[in-house]
């Protein structure tokens, strides 16, 4: 990125849409946002939300986009194609919306053996790239993708996410 230009400005809505669940102490989306789009080099200016929700509205939503039954931890809803639709670079970006279902987070980290802050950081690293396009259907796609999401998260000071045998705060 030329030095004169700086760094875009990300706008983030949170909405915390459950009392099921508290989210974890320390949660600071706009840093893991922000260190995800800059890995992924993302220059534009824009704007996107994310909506923490519980088991039921998590099940909903899962069932309603992806015809499964119970919630997963992320859903990406990415905003139609920008360059397909002839909006200059300029203009800010709607990156789109992701929906994390808390109660999920919690549970995956204490099954992963993982402290719960570092999960939803590392989920809405995940769900931040798959906003901007990133994907792990193909074997190359899913090397890249884990080697963002590592490389965020460690310069975050968070353990390397697809470490299984690291128990949470000993590296």
């Amino acid at each position: 990125m030329p030095a004169d230009r700086p760094q875009p400005r990300i706008d983030i809505d949170v909405q915390l849409a459950t009392d099921e669940t508290p989210v974890p102490a320390g949660a600071d989306f706009e840093a893991w946002v922000a260190a995800a789009m800059q890995a992924a080099g993302c220059r534009r200016d824009g704007e996107l939300a994310i909506r923490l929700v519980g088991s039921e509205e998590g099940s909903q939503l899962n069932h309603d986009w992806r015809d499964k039954p119970d919630p997963t931890n992320v859903l990406a809803f990415p905003p139609p194609d920008l360059a397909a639709a002839g909006l200059p670079d300029e203009l800010p970006a709607e990156f789109g919306d992701l929906v994390i279902c808390l109660p999920v987070v919690l549970r995956e980290a204490a099954e992963q053996h993982k402290a719960p802050l570092a999960h939803l950081a590392h989920l809405v690293v995940h769900g931040t790239l798959h906003l901007l396009g990133h994907t792990h259907d193909a074997e190359a796609d899913t090397v890249r993708m884990e080697g963002l999401e590592t490389a965020v998260l460690v310069a975050l000071g968070f353990p390397e996410p697809y470490d299984a045998d690291v128990a949470p705060g000993t590296k």
